[in-house]
């Protein structure tokens, strides 16, 4: 789902807040996540799941697969998210 629907489907179920207001809130809701994200702290929230960073070791060598080539793969970090036990038995039913 795109952006602009998930703020129809706001506007939608809250008819007295305007439509900039709910962009506004939703920019700063990702902002926030994106902003605990950045200082590695993990984002819960409830009933959904867990957002949180995962950080991917080094490898001195690794092969490229086209070429052949023996390449290094520095650390870096990747964004992961678990899903809450609530959300796995509704996607299960």
């Amino acid at each position: 789902m795109s952006k602009p629907k998930i703020i129809q489907k706001l506007k939608a179920k809250n008819k007295n807040i305007g439509k900039k207001n709910l962009e506004k809130i939703f920019e700063v809701f990702f902002q926030q996540i994106k902003d605990s994200l950045l200082n590695k702290k993990s984002v819960e929230i409830r009933s959904l799941g867990t957002f949180f960073i995962k950080e991917i070791k080094e490898k001195k060598q690794a092969r490229n697969p086209k070429t052949g080539e023996i390449i290094y793969v520095p650390k870096r970090n990747r964004i992961r998210f678990r899903a809450s036990k609530r959300l796995r038995e509704l996607i299960n039913k």
